[in-house]
């Protein structure tokens, strides 16, 4: 006889241990089914990964400007070693952080590949054979997948993508970069400071072409600055190995042949959904990924589906209430996703974060709106910490003030832009942020000061 819970999980990252653990603390037999590692790509091969090396990249950075600033150290030296021992060491931490918690909820783990089989059956995969499950709900969180451009010679040259680019060997003297996207700048980033000469090549006419103009221009210069060189409206056409160099053969945005060489490549050009576990169920889709509505279900009756899996912006932090959603109403609740405030974070060096609405998309929008913007080389946390390239711009309604977006560029700004949605969620004014005292010296009071612009 099967066994049976009220709801199954099908994948252990953000959205579905999120979701379990959900469903779990109002009062429901959870089950998961994980094939992989518990933590999906995010923990795994994605955020935490990369996080860990960018703060070596800060650390390293940090030591060359104190040169300049009378504080003198040996030549620096790095043990790319020990640096993928404690990313492993930190990605451990955590995998054996989210078992503890599933533990404690009472969730039962399976190790294996989970296939819906109808809407009340998961089909449970391992090396250990085949196990059906009964649930009276199904939650489907199995992520994405790296994408792979159609380039020809892709297979025959070293090649990494944002899954095992934390499994290369060495650091390479050389490295192109196809997409300027978020993984691409941040990857550029990293190996830049262990002194990579990097290439990024970027299709669109900007790098993070879906974020704030300034904001990308700023961050090029930075880029520009470490020794990146960015090459836009490009498109890599053939790759070729010429002895132990690669070779990147593209066009520019005139259809001019142009060569780039380098001793690997990294493919940052977006993610695919993995739908291996719902293909013969007749899913309704949204291009290439599964629909859904407001409440995370998806056209079969108790199924939802959450998480990169859907597309949109997939974040890990839009995934964990993407989860909460679907648990909270397969739990029998009636709860829906706001998705229109959902922060967007660049961890390089500047950082890049945002949160609603950029200046073009609400000009695209046929909104009326002003923007407001302060620069942090008249900051005085930012003098002092010698990051004064960067700024805070925010996006108002023309008539009543009402904050629709913010953009920041700068040190520390991931942490600072959850302050900019809650203006957003509260429906908070530009004077409204004007009348707010922030502490001294500091970088958030920057946004207090791109508002109080306004007003002086």
């Amino acid at each position: 006889m099967a066994k049976s819970y009220e709801i199954a999980v099908i994948g252990g990252g953000p959205g579905g241990y999120m979701a379990a653990l959900r469903a779990a603390s109002l009062g429901k037999k959870v089950m998961l089914v994980e094939k992989e590692f518990l933590g999906g790509t995010c923990l795994n091969r994605g955020c935490i990964p990369s996080k860990t090396w960018l703060k070596n990249a800060e650390i390293l950075e940090s030591m060359e400007r104190a040169k300049e600033w009378g504080i003198e150290t040996p030549e620096i030296s790095v043990s790319f070693g020990k640096m993928k021992r404690r990313k492993d060491e930190v990605v451990t931490r955590l995998r054996n952080g989210v078992s503890l918690l599933l533990k404690k909820g009472k969730i039962d783990v399976y190790e294996a590949e989970g296939i819906v089989e109808d809407e009340h059956t998961v089909k449970a995969v391992s090396e250990k054979g085949e196990e059906r499950i009964r649930a009276e709900k199904i939650i489907v969180a199995t992520g994405s997948s790296p994408a792979l451009p159609p380039i020809e010679g892709l297979a025959s040259v070293p090649c990494y993508t944002s899954d095992t680019i934390f499994d290369i060997e060495s650091i390479p003297a050389s490295l192109i970069i196809i997409g300027g996207g978020v993984i691409g700048v941040e990857m550029a980033t990293v190996f830049a400071a262990l002194k990579t000469k990097v290439t990024i090549i970027e299709a669109a006419e900007r790098i993070i072409p879906a974020e704030d103009a300034e904001a990308a221009e700023t961050l090029a210069k930075a880029l520009k600055g470490k020794g990146v060189k960015i090459i836009t409206k490009a498109t890599v056409k053939r790759l070729t190995n010429e002895g132990e160099t690669v070779v990147a053969e593209c066009a520019d945005g005139q259809g001019n042949p142009l060569a780039v060489t380098g001793d690997a490549v990294l493919i940052s050009v977006g993610r695919k959904p993995n739908l291996s576990a719902v293909r013969t169920i007749g899913l309704e889709m949204n291009g290439p990924f599964i629909k859904v509505n407001e409440r995370m279900e998806t056209s079969v009756p108790n199924i939802y589906a959450v998480g990169d899996v859907i597309g949109g912006c997939q974040l890990a932090h839009a995934a964990y209430m993407e989860g909460i959603v679907a648990a909270s109403n397969a739990a029998g609740l009636d709860k829906r996703m706001d998705d229109k405030v959902v922060p967007r974070c660049i961890f390089t060096l500047p950082e890049v974060a945002g949160v609603g609405l950029t200046e073009e998309a609400a000009a695209k929008a046929g909104l009326r709106v002003k923007t407001a913007k302060f620069d942090l080389a008249g900051n005085g946390k930012a003098l002092i910490s010698g990051d004064t390239g960067g700024f805070v711009k925010i996006v108002y309604e023309e008539k009543f003030g009402e904050i629709l977006g913010v953009t920041m560029v700068g040190p520390h700004v991931t942490e600072m832009i959850s302050e900019a949605s809650s203006f957003i969620s509260l429906e908070g004014t530009v004077e409204e942020m004007a009348g707010m005292i922030h502490p001294h010296p500091t970088i958030s009071e920057a946004f207090f000061d791109a508002a109080w612009k306004i007003f002086e």
